[in-house]
């Protein structure tokens, strides 16, 4: 018997955090809160799968999935593949990037967890299987502004923690020579810039980050879909670069492998079209020689969709982890990160369902 799709809700969460600093801004604003957006579909034969859409202005989002997507999918078959395709070319005119697409991510990450609860078997499975049973995770810590103070203070911290892997959201050398002296030479550092500089400004700023050895830099130039200007600053730096959070397609991955511009590719699950986006885009990158490093500080399901795909996938890499203390951590006691690491769950599905207690206390 076919099972189809019968609902499709949305909870939004706002979950208190500490960083140990100042918050940072986010869009100008205060980042107070750390929010989650759910994505609930309930099949026809009763079973419920749960997705995530990506956070940043959830609102519009929350909004695309009740008044477009959730009618949209109404009796569908949930086994249908072809379904995301069919709903992206109906929603284009909206747009090929934002709300719509995030809506769309949130949709598809939990057909993957229906399909794995339908058939009995983890998400790891039905992607060909698990490689990997351990996954390391990397402490991804928020913004401290250029405050070497803080950036010292936390990275020590996130080694007592046990993790192994560090990323920064910096843009200065001085936070970077930072975090290599108190982590030592062996340990892998990464630097988010989150699309700092013009063309221009970019060789030299990477150039006097270069004495630390970072394992890559990310996004450092802007715009961020300039893989001409990208491929330029790789070839003039020798520094390993990577992107692709703000990729609007899989297109996109293709044209920066063609340009030469990244060693690292980082697609979204909650903002490029969920798990099956994801799988695709890993899969033609390592197969073209690029590593994929999804880009994944998320605390919902989007976090246990890139744990699979981490599991399943041909390269080994680590898993982004937002280094912060919520008043209540989603999954903290069904798939926890512990000493720097995330042992892939087998239960069907994702492997876990976000806690009850989280929806009462957070929602937004």
């Amino acid at each position: 018997m076919t099972v189809t799709i019968e609902r499709v809700d949305t909870i939004a969460l706002r979950i208190p955090y500490d960083h140990w600093a100042p918050k940072p801004a986010f869009g100008g604003i205060a980042r107070e809160t750390m929010d989650c957006l759910l994505v609930r579909v309930t099949a026809s034969n009763g079973l419920i799968g749960w997705g995530e859409s990506f956070w940043g202005g959830w609102q519009a989002t929350q909004a695309a999935i009740e008044h477009w997507v959730a009618p949209l999918s109404l009796g569908q078959d949930l086994n249908d593949r072809q379904m995301f395709a069919r709903f992206e070319r109906a929603l284009h005119n909206f747009g090929r990037s934002g709300p719509y697409i995030y809506a769309l991510a949130g949709l598809d990450i939990a057909l993957w967890d229906l399909r794995g609860k339908l058939e009995g078997v983890a998400v790891h499975a039905l992607l060909g299987g698990r490689r990997r049973r351990r996954v390391e995770a990397y402490a991804s810590l928020l913004s401290y502004g250029g405050s070497v103070e803080h950036v010292r203070r936390n990275v020590a911290r996130a080694l007592e923690r046990g993790y192994r892997q560090i990323k920064l959201h910096e843009r200065t050398a001085e936070t970077v020579a930072a975090t290599r002296e108190v982590a030592g030479r062996d340990v892998p550092i990464m630097v988010d810039t989150n699309c700092a500089w013009l063309p221009d400004a970019a060789t030299a700023a990477v150039m006097a980050m270069a004495p630390s050895k970072p394992l890559w830099v990310e996004e450092p130039i802007w715009p961020p879909e300039d893989f001409s200007s990208l491929a330029a600053l790789r070839r003039a730096t020798g520094v390993p670069l990577a992107a692709g959070e703000n990729a609007t397609g899989a297109l996109d991955f293709r044209k920066m492998i063609a340009a030469g511009a990244v060693d690292y590719v980082q697609p979204s699950a909650v903002k490029i079209g969920g798990l099956s986006a994801v799988w695709r885009i890993c899969n033609e990158a390592e197969a073209d020689g690029v590593t994929c490093v999804p880009h994944a500080p998320y605390f919902g399901p989007g976090y246990l969709a890139t744990l699979h795909v981490l599991a399943a996938k041909q390269r080994e890499s680590a898993l982004e982890r937002f280094f912060c203390e919520l008043a209540l951590m989603p999954y903290g006691a069904s798939v926890p990160v512990v000493d720097g690491g995330v042992e892939v769950p087998d239960a069907p599905g994702l492997g876990a369902d976000p806690e009850a207690e989280l929806i009462e206390r957070f929602r937004a």
